[in-house]
């Protein structure tokens, strides 16, 4: 098989390598690969400031967000060779803690899980990978050219899980959601919303380009003004974080509303300062009975959870989403950004 593989800690060590065709394992799927996504903790790893091989190995297969063909399943697993599916990134520590141990490994309290092409295991940029059938999620047949969009919608669905269960504290009664970031995270929170039936609204700066179009085109409103005044319009009940930009997030906290709800999904760089007025946000938080979460990473019902989200929504839409489809020969292509882009996919075989 062919597969992209990486020295953590190196900058610019991607390379393209023929490695021995995997063997599944007890219980394991056997499966050729037809795309994997890239995303932003993948530059970082390229970048060499991030990533962990597994141990006693310098290099190791790159790539979390999957989407293949069954080759070869386990007799009882539910799965037959052509069923197309997608891997769960991470894993319960061995331990394992409380969360662990009780199937919501995203929640992992001590930090000794892993993670499928990040941390400690191989990932899926490779033309076939193996995957235990208990962390394989089925996707419908139609979903060929756009499941790899799987990854990032469990990340998705878990924060507006982690939403419910904050809102379930008392009554609720929410109507609108604001979303900062027209990026794939931020861009598939407002179809969520759509799908809920929310007054849904997308901030970001860009003007020009494909995501004022693709976020009308969901019937949701976008903004490009900035956050103090978008916040002062809108008056959301939710917030969605998805830049990862100090400023914002802290703009949308300064301004929540009563009974609201900020949920970050953006991850900061840090280093950076930012004055702010504490002594507000405080009372701001306390006497609007106000909430801040953050949401990372899914477990596997997040991910059946995201399957069902895809399979409803409008496949052009989703397809349009994706505005870049590189082939497996032009890999390093693939993690140059360029303009305009939302998600990049690198094909690795035929869907």
């Amino acid at each position: 098989m062919d597969a992209l593989t990486v020295a953590p800690g190196h900058h610019d060590s991607l390379r393209l390598d023929p490695l021995p065709d995997p063997s599944p394992g007890p219980g394991e799927l056997l499966v050729e690969a037809t795309a994997v996504g890239v995303c932003g903790t993948d530059i970082e790893i390229i970048d060499g400031t991030h990533g962990r091989p597994p141990p006693g190995r310098d290099r190791f297969v790159i790539g979390h967000e999957s989407l293949g063909r069954v080759r070869q399943a386990p007799s009882g697993s539910g799965f037959q060779p052509g069923h197309l599916v997608t891997g769960v990134v991470r894993r319960p520590d061995p331990l394992p803690c409380g969360a662990c141990a009780r199937g919501h490994f995203d929640m992992c309290r001590n930090g000794r899980y892993t993670e499928r092409g990040i941390k400690g295991l191989d990932g899926f940029a490779a033309t076939l990978w193996t995957v235990e059938a208990d962390y394989a999620v089925r996707l419908d047949p139609g979903l060929a050219r756009v499941g790899v969009l799987l990854e990032p919608t469990s990340v998705v669905t878990k924060a507006w899980e982690q939403i419910t269960h904050v809102q379930a504290r008392s009554w609720a009664d929410p109507r609108s959601v604001l979303v900062t970031g027209a990026g794939p995270i931020g861009l598939l929170a407002a179809l969520v919303g759509v799908q809920r039936g929310l007054d849904v609204h997308v901030l970001d700066r860009v003007t020009s380009g494909p995501k004022p179009s693709l976020v009308r085109t969901l019937g949701a409103h976008y903004h490009s003004d900035g956050i103090d005044q978008t916040m002062e319009t809108i008056r959301p009940d939710i917030v969605i974080e998805a830049t990862g930009a100090a400023a914002v997030a802290f703009g949308a906290m300064a301004a929540i509303g009563p009974y609201g709800v900020l949920c970050l999904t953006g991850v900061s760089p840090v280093g950076r300062t930012l004055e702010v007025d504490a002594g507000h946000l405080n009372r701001t938080m306390v006497m609007d009975n106000a909430a801040v979460i953050g949401s990372v990473n899914a477990n596997r019902d997040h991910y059946t959870q995201a399957a069902t989200v895809l399979a409803a929504a409008d496949q052009d839409w989703l397809d349009r989403l994706i505005t870049r489809r590189v082939p497996l020969t032009r890999f390093r292509a693939a993690y140059e950004r360029e303009r305009d882009d939302i998600k990049t996919v690198l094909e690795l075989g035929h869907t």
